[in-house]
C-alpha cells in the first residue's frame, strides 16, 4: 500500500468534498481517502499494483478540480 497527500484546488463546500471523495473511491485500487475542506487536501491510501498517481489526479480532475501531489510514501 502507498499513501499520497494531494493538494486540491477549487473546492468551496462539503458538496465539493463529497464529489471528490466519490471520484477517488471509484478508482480501482483505492483503499481509503480522507479530505478536508479547510486544508484543501486529500490523503489517499491505494494499492500500487492496481492504480497510480496519474489515475488519482485524473479522478480529481474529472470531478472538476485540480490536484497536485504534496507527498507520496509507502
Amino acid at each position: 500500500m502507498k499513501v499520497a497527500h494531494i493538494q486540491i484546488t477549487g473546492m468551496s463546500c462539503n458538496h465539493c468534498v463529497m464529489h471528490v471523495l466519490n471520484s477517488l473511491h471509484a478508482v480501482n485500487g483505492v483503499k481509503g481517502a480522507k479530505l478536508t475542506l479547510e486544508e484543501k487536501n486529500a490523503i489517499v491510501e491505494y494499492d500500487e499494483t492496481k492504480t497510480d498517481m496519474e489515475h488519482l489526479i485524473a479522478a480529481i480532475e474529472d470531478a472538476g478540480y485540480k490536484g497536485e501531489v504534496m507527498h507520496h510514501a509507502n
